[in-house]
């Protein structure tokens, strides 16, 4: 049932086509809401196209219940559209209802030490987003030369960074990951690739199937210390108290598996190091990485509760050309959009949009993690947009939306062509997504992809939209 006020159905203009923006739109649009989902690329789907690693298809499934979300009469999607550069945010407010931001958090974080601006050291976003196609990072150059890299982070970005660096070409090859990537990995001389975390193996952030999944690799042994896996007294206590779930529990049984593991000799090796913190990045004279400095922790307790990890005074230097630093993503700002510098989010309260003082922003929004912060699976942003879209409603049946000044569907449609001329409808889209499978096919590939932003608006330009 559609919901109307003064004869006109309420609009609703969602920011950002990612998996948060598409379950936003989904309950909106069962909540009455006609839906403009705008996007800055030309291409949906956020990180299920160009953040989930190549190798894990059955993870990028997901797009076909976005893809049903797109087929509701009262959707549009409009790609090439972005906030900041073609339109503003007033432009928004004056012409829909409400105004959604899912715009996730693209930026990583910093590790604050001295060297991280060597040639070598990246964040782990640039290098995900160069080996999936994102048209941002397509034109990075990794050296892949060093015999060694270090990935510094225990979640599962980090997991999949490290495998990615492993995978035998063959394995690549059979993937949708990026031609360039392809052939600079397949030709990498990585031979060592060091996962660091900073705590204890019981603090993990990984899921037990990426720890699993390094145990499979076709061509890596992975090295696990038995040493490091020893339990201080504190952690130790927790299973008997019954305050450590089940994932961590099976973690830390898997890496005690890999540190009984006889090597098997293959080319390649993953080494899981736990209780080191990075000090300080290393280089030549000619401002390249040759190492990594790091601190050996120990764990104890905080002052507040918890564990926490500290030095005990010793050191170590790892050796190695490339460093890729996976602690964490942050979200940057939308133009104009109140903005939490230090968290890296957009200021909001419970998804409703916030200004510094805490006065809420009326009708705007926000899902995903540019909201709560990059925690959880994909799925976990359909319960987080459902909360977005419940304040939604409430403001709605609180009479808190009234109806936008110029709230018109036909007339923001001419709007927006006007201000992105080479907007991509998902009629285009559906141009690029059938190109790249159709280059794909004749390779055993789901597809290759176009790298380029220009390419990708020459293809979904031969539709009629």
């Amino acid at each position: 049932m559609s919901v109307q006020t003064a004869g006109t159905t309420l609009t609703a203009a969602i920011v950002g086509a990612g998996p948060s923006g598409f379950y936003a739109a989904e309950h909106l649009l069962r909540a009455g809401f006609a839906v403009d989902l705008l996007e800055a690329l030309p291409t949906p789907f956020g990180l299920v196209r160009a953040g989930v690693a190549p190798d894990h298809p059955k993870i990028k499934s997901v797009s076909r219940i976005f893809e049903k979300t797109a087929q509701h009469p009262a959707f549009r999607y409009f790609g090439g559209v972005e906030v900041g550069v073609h339109l503003a945010r007033e432009d928004l407010l004056e012409r829909y209802d409400a105004v959604v931001y899912a715009v996730g958090t693209p930026g990583g974080n910093r590790l604050g030490i001295p060297g991280e601006d060597l040639a070598g050291v990246w964040a782990a976003t640039d290098f995900v987003g160069w080996y999936n196609g994102h048209p941002a990072h397509a034109d990075h150059a990794f050296d892949l030369s060093a015999r060694g890299a270090v990935v510094i982070g225990n979640g599962n970005v980090a997991i999949d960074v490290a495998r990615m660096l492993v995978l035998d070409p063959a394995e690549l090859r059979r993937t949708d990951t990026a031609d360039h990537a392809i052939a600079a990995l397949s030709g990498a001389g990585v031979r060592d690739v060091t996962l660091l975390g900073r705590r204890g193996p019981a603090q993990a952030a990984f899921t037990n199937p990426e720890l699993l999944e390094l145990g499979e690799l076709a061509r890596a042994d992975v090295v696990v210390d038995p040493g490091q896996l020893a339990l201080d007294a504190h952690t130790a206590a927790l299973p008997a108290a019954g305050t450590t779930d089940k994932t961590t529990r099976r973690n830390v049984e898997i890496l005690r598996e890999y540190a009984a593991r006889e090597p098997a000799g293959r080319s390649h090796r993953v080494h899981l190091r736990f209780l080191r913190s990075p000090l300080e990045v290393l280089g030549d004279e000619h401002g390249h990485v040759t190492g990594l400095r790091v601190a050996v922790n120990r764990m104890e307790q905080a002052p507040g509760g918890g564990l926490r990890a500290v030095p005990t005074g010793a050191e170590e230097t790892i050796a190695c050309g490339l460093v890729l630093r996976s602690i964490g993503y942050r979200g940057q700002p939308v133009a104009g959009v109140p903005f939490d510098d230090g968290r890296g989010l957009i200021r909001n309260r419970d998804g409703r949009i916030v200004d510094e003082e805490g006065a809420v922003a009326p009708r705007e929004y926000v899902a995903g993690w540019i909201k709560r912060g990059p925690s959880g699976v994909i799925g976990t942003n359909k319960r987080c947009a459902a909360d977005t879209v419940a304040r939604i409603v409430e403001d709605r049946d609180a009479g808190r939306l009234g109806s936008a000044s110029r709230a018109d569907r036909a007339g923001a449609d001419a709007w927006l062509r006007e201000r992105a001329p080479a907007l991509v409808t998902w009629e285009g889209w559906g141009a690029i997504d059938g190109y790249e499978t159709g280059l794909g096919r004749p390779h055993g590939r789901p597809r290759v992809k176009l790298v380029r932003v220009g390419e990708m608006h020459a293809i979904a330009g031969a539709v009629a939209s």
